[in-house]
């Protein structure tokens, strides 16, 4: 944490987000918090989750170096996805990308947030479709007070970045941009002239106008990103472009908001030659327009002794990927089109009662969810002749959820809790329809996907004395995942995906049987002194795939990049007045690359440190090194044994304000 927030007694007249408060009853389920302070205490806002065992984006790579693909956020460590299994909104607005699931963070910056909420557990009731693991709840920061956050650093690499907040009474103002030269992250000696640095550029901004109409509470929210990168091969890079537009009412006790987001995303792959020696066109992913939009409600209110919501909400996206590809004689050959729409609305009723020693909460919704209008057209670069055009059939169905979690009080500050749920995740378009290619490494689109199914149940202890805790023991069964299945080794040429080299691998998306994962989970915060305190977490995951009769090769597989076990810990000393340091550890077990469990990546940990001088109640000058013990941390492997690895030490400077 990097700094202190000032008196009360400096703070001008801000203006909240219009927004309804959560139902009571809603600490039965497995919960964290990060407030404002925390939100910014690191560049990426996705770092900051991490500290959440169980967290995770699809690969070990953080944001500053993921392809946007891979950038869905999973939580619990039971299947990470790289569409991600946990939905993420901003004061209600889904900020899941509307082709591929995924979450662009950089154009999230924490200095715009006043706080987030992590749900772990399918997260029925008000949050529906894609809350399959969970949900993280940000909220955007106050309007008002003038210049209210500001980060700028320089850094290795030839790094920065900076972002701010600006609002007065009715605006919020937010912006941020990086770039850095990035890292190699082929290291050892088997790298080559085909690799070269993850580079980042990145700017993001938003604006929040907002007022009141007798007792209505509006907002109008508008933001646009662009993200460029390089991916660490020569000719692999990526471009990723979008807005997003939210007008939210409220009244006392209800809530309408309609939203709309745009995006586009450029991508470019390449072959890898015998012992890295160069790289060779694969695929130009040179366009890939996508549109998602969406209306939510929510009505609250009491009898007795309890509260209730009753809401809906549908969410409908379309999108096509534009590609060139089968790369000979040095040009394209093959163009490409596939894509679709999905629809999915959904209804719930939930109710809560809370007394001084107990609560209760009880969900349910049924959601209804349509695939359609899709397309796969492949035709010749030179001559324009169709050489494919594979007929997709459309797909529908409901799905009923609910969820429900008691807790009770057992002594003092020590309390019990349960809770049963069940979550279920349609598939995205991206899954649907749009193969992709990591070096050598192809996977196929599956437009006969269906909605995977989660269903869980959790219970533990929780304790709100002078030592903060909990301790919990899960079970979750996915049905369905969708999972990307080894089905063929190169070198030799498959119907549809063509030429899979030496040293690649075919898969597809698939739904495979189900997942079984159960697990225990703790978190400890404690202050040892008023100038020391203290945090650690573990998350411990046995999740097995079921392959059944569809992927029998599997049966008894971890997932792919699900670790077993994560642990996090970290301290802040403040050993004189103005001077505070900080230090943040996460150590993860063993995973695995692939579905067959064939490319391990070690265990490893990182160690960030950072030291702030206090300038003023609201500023600091600090100094900090990410993974300044230099760890090589894998996150990736080829078929052929190479080795990828994640940023090595980081040092950078800067000044931070916060009011």
């Amino acid at each position: 944490m990097p700094f202190d927030v000032p008196p009360a007694s400096v703070a001008t007249v801000v203006v909240e987000a219009p927004r309804l408060p959560p139902l009571v009853g809603q600490e039965a389920f497995s919960t964290a918090r990060y407030d404002a302070e925390a939100l910014s205490a690191a560049n990426r806002l996705d770092v900051v989750l991490k500290a959440t065992p169980g967290v995770s984006l699809f690969r070990r790579t953080g944001s500053d170096a993921a392809n946007p693909t891979i950038q869905g956020l999973s939580l619990r460590g039971v299947a990470p996805s790289g569409a991600g299994r946990a939905l993420v909104t901003l004061d209600g607005a889904p900020q899941n990308d509307p082709f591929g699931g995924w979450v662009i963070w950089t154009a999230l910056p924490g200095e715009g947030l006043s706080g987030a909420t992590i749900v772990r557990g399918a997260g029925a009731g008000p949050y529906g479709a894609g809350a399959l693991t969970g949900v993280v709840a940000l909220r955007e920061r106050a309007a008002g007070g003038g210049l209210s956050s500001l980060n700028a650093q320089v850094g290795a690499r030839d790094s920065w970045r900076a972002a701010g907040t600006f609002g007065t009474d009715h605006l919020l103002l937010t912006a941020s941009g990086s770039r850095t030269d990035g890292y190699d992250p082929v290291r050892d000696a088997r790298r080559g002239a085909a690799d070269t640095p993850t580079t980042l550029e990145d700017g993001a901004v938003a604006v929040r106008l907002q007022g009141s109409l007798t007792s209505v509470r509006w907002a109008l929210r508008a933001g646009a990103y662009q993200e460029r990168r390089d991916a660490g091969l020569v000719g692999a890079r990526s471009n990723a472009t979008g807005g997003s537009l939210a007008l939210t009412l409220a009244g006392d006790a209800w809530r309408l908001q309609a939203w709309a987001r745009r995006s586009d995303l450029e991508n470019t792959s390449v072959a890898v030659a015998a012992g890295r020696a160069s790289t060779t066109p694969a695929n130009d992913q040179f366009s890939t327009p996508a549109t998602g939009y969406g209306l939510n409600a929510a009505w609250q209110g009491r009898q007795g002794g309890w509260a209730w919501e009753l809401g809906g909400d549908v969410r409908a996206a379309e999108g096509r990927v534009n590609e060139r590809f089968r790369y000979q004689s040095g040009a394209f050959t093959r163009v490409r089109e596939a894509g679709g729409r999905t629809l999915v609305g959904g209804l719930y009723a939930e109710t809560a009662l809370a007394r001084e020693d107990v609560s209760l909460t009880f969900g349910a919704r049924l959601d209804g969810w349509r695939s359609y209008a899709g397309v796969r057209r492949e035709r010749d670069a030179l001559t324009g002749a169709a050489t494919l055009d594979a007929p997709i059939g459309d797909a529908s169905g409901t799905t009923p959820t609910a969820r429900a979690g008691l807790r009770q009080r057992l002594k003092g500050d020590t309390w019990w809790r349960a809770a049963a749920y069940a979550g279920f995740r349609p598939p995205t378009l991206n899954e649907l329809h749009r193969p992709f290619r990591v070096g050598n490494d192809v996977t196929e689109a599956n437009a006969a996907l269906k909605p995977e199914t989660l269903y869980g149940l959790e219970t533990g202890l929780v304790g709100e004395g002078t030592v903060r805790w909990s301790l919990a023991a899960f079970y979750n069964q996915v049905q369905d995942p969708i999972t990307n299945v080894t089905i063929g080794a190169g070198p030799g040429s498959f119907p549809v995906a063509g030429f899979i080299p030496a040293g690649g691998v075919l898969r597809q998306r698939r739904n495979v049987g189900e997942i079984n994962a159960y697990g225990v989970e703790g978190d400890v915060e404690l202050d040892l002194t008023p100038a020391w305190a203290l945090r650690g977490a573990v998350s411990w995951t046995h999740a097995r795939v079921d392959g059944a009769g569809g992927a029998p090769q599997l049966t008894g597989k971890r997932p792919a990049q699900a670790p077993a076990l994560t642990v996090t810990a970290g301290t802040r000393w403040r050993p004189v007045e103005r001077l505070s340091l900080d230090a943040a550890l996460r150590y993860e077990g063993l995973r695995y690359e692939d579905d067959l469990n064939l490319r391990r990546l070690k265990a490893g940990a990182g160690l960030d440190v950072r030291a702030a001088w206090r300038l003023t109640p609201a500023s600091e000058i600090y100094v900090a090194a990410d993974n300044v013990l230099n760890h090589d941390l894998a996150v990736g492997q080829t078929a052929d044994g190479v080795t990828s690895y994640a940023a090595p030490r980081t040092v950078f400077v800067g000044f931070a304000l916060r009011r």
